[in-house]
């Protein structure tokens, strides 16, 4: 299956392929195109297995046909470079997804032990302009948004998910995590944090307002 896990690899962190309707099981040895249905097999064996974890979209009111496809993660960053056999320096482009992950994962932690969230999503409500943010928790009747960035130098290009999901009823607070040292807050109320603020604010229940 090894060959079949590079595959499904490269789906980390964004939505895996559209499985498209159940298709017949062709004959054995024989063709068929049923190759979609194959993939979605491979990602339900995956998650069955605990070695994924496909996060939903937040889609509240949608019709059927707008619904968006969840997002794949690896539930170990680390699984994605050892499949892909890159086993050197970590890669400037590897950084966003690899950080994305170990931060979903830190939130799932802290759902599960501590009841960090009632749900957790992610918002991408025009993936045509690719707006979006990377997790939505939502506890009772609030929301808590958090985009991740591996880049160490803040600038506001981070921000545009951020600022389009102010609009969004129930927004309790907006937190952009990066690779820099600095906290502080942006004018229109956008928490600006480094990973490691962020782990105390899980550590120390603070991350609600």
């Amino acid at each position: 299956m090894g060959g079949n896990l590079r595959f499904c690899a490269g789906y980390g962190g964004a939505p895996p392929p559209n499985p498209g309707p159940p298709k017949k099981k062709p004959p054995r040895g024989g063709g068929g195109g049923g190759a979609p249905a194959t993939v979605q097999g491979y990602l339900d064996i995956l998650e069955d297995t605990l070695l994924a974890f496909r996060l939903p979209a937040f889609q509240p009111r949608l019709r059927a046909r707008e619904r968006r496809h969840p997002k794949l993660y690896w539930v170990d960053p680390g699984l994605v470079r050892a499949v892909k056999r890159l086993h050197g320096p970590i890669a400037p482009e590897e950084r966003g997804a690899l950080l994305e992950g170990w931060v979903l994962h830190l939130l799932r932690a802290h759902g599960e032990e501590g009841g960090l969230f009632d749900a957790l999503h992610y918002w991408a409500p025009h993936p045509a302009n690719r707006t979006g943010v990377d997790f939505l928790l939502r506890r009772d009747s609030e929301l808590a948004a958090i985009e991740v960035k591996s880049q160490p130098r803040y600038h506001t290009g981070m921000l545009p998910g951020l600022r389009a999901i102010a609009a969004l009823p129930g927004i309790a607070r907006r937190v952009l995590v990066y690779g820099g040292k600095r906290s502080f807050r942006t004018g229109d109320g956008i928490d600006v944090w480094p990973v490691a603020r962020l782990h105390q604010a899980l550590a120390e229940g603070t991350l609600w307002p």
